[in-house]
């Protein structure tokens, strides 16, 4: 739109100073005509900006003119450019929003505070993937957002891991959440989270649901979270680990260290086959003292490996 179009362009002069006509159109993606016109709209509005003419002109705004927004301290605006992440907001469809968002903010510190925003996104970035997943597939990313945003129901074809798998849901969008770099919807009724990648179809309709009363994203997000792992640990394993060892997990100690250094602490295990292959690969490291099942099953796979290897013979070249 026009008007936030002008709005862009005075930011713009008032953060980076003198600008060209080309650089202006080139920032706010219009043609230099269109520059022209909209200089000449904000100079009959009375907004003090002249431009100079030869190599090194551009328009610029009278010093010590200033457009200000109202609301935010140093420490908010700080706050916004470290959390603004990019790419996130880009799959969401607000890339553009959030930069206009930075913008302005830049913008409406005194000048000598900017510093402080820009020494943020110059020295913290936030990618949330991880190193050895690829980035999920989520084209119906920004139409679940705009569901959310508008209290709007969808109807989806989904995926899920169990029996049987291809399903098709109504959902009452409550929120978006981020995770590790992959995006999950929390949707009534229920609530219940599902994956926005295993989305295999979305109808967008124009019918509005009404969220619950007292609903909190965070807060559910918090439990579900500890839920989950409950359910992914649904048993426990006791176990010793030599000096310095981490499972990366949390862990319960059993009591203090012995006099060695090793330390006895309760585990939660997915399975035993789970747990088995997971203590073996740390050798000597760890001694499994229960369940007996699982001490007993590292035990017969640890006396088949030392058969296997026992057994195995360097060619002798004969």
């Amino acid at each position: 739109m026009k008007s936030s179009r002008l709005v862009s362009l005075l930011l713009l002069l008032q953060t980076r100073g003198r600008m060209t006509a080309a650089h202006l159109a080139e920032e706010l993606e219009v043609s230099v005509r269109t520059v022209y016109r909209d200089v000449e709209a904000l100079a009959a509005a009375g907004v003090p900006l002249y431009g100079d003419a030869g190599h090194a002109g551009g328009y610029r705004l009278l010093d010590g003119y200033r457009t200000r927004l109202t609301g935010l301290n140093a420490d908010e605006a700080e706050a916004l450019f470290l959390a603004g992440a990019p790419g996130p907001a880009a799959q969401l469809g607000l890339g553009p929003v959030l930069a206009a968002a930075q913008l302005k903010v830049r913008a409406a510190l005194p000048r000598e505070l900017r510093p402080h925003a820009d020494r943020i996104s110059g020295r913290f970035h936030l990618d949330a993937p991880g190193w050895y997943a690829e980035a999920d597939e989520t084209p119906f990313l920004p139409a679940v957002a705009a569901a959310v945003w508008n209290d709007r129901v969808l109807d989806i074809g989904y995926r899920r891991w169990r029996e049987p798998t291809d399903v098709r849901r109504r959902l009452e969008p409550y929120g978006l959440v981020l995770k590790a770099g992959r995006w999950y919807v929390v949707a009534g009724p229920g609530p219940r989270t599902f994956r926005v990648d295993q989305i295999l179809e979305l109808t967008s309709t124009e019918e509005e649901f009404t969220r619950p009363d007292g609903f909190d994203l965070a807060a559910y997000w918090t439990a579900y979270q500890r839920g989950f792992r409950e359910r992914l640990y649904p048993a426990e394993a006791v176990v010793r680990l030599a000096p310095g060892v981490r499972l990366g997990r949390p862990v319960r100690a059993n009591g203090p260290a012995e006099a060695d250094g090793w330390t006895s602490v309760t585990v939660p295990i997915e399975s035993v086959e789970q747990a088995c292959g997971e203590f073996l690969r740390l050798g000597t490291d760890v001694e499994v003292v229960a369940p007996a099942e699982l001490r007993e099953r590292i035990a017969r796979t640890v006396a088949e490996l030392a058969e296997r290897y026992g057994n195995s013979r360097a060619d002798s070249g004969d």
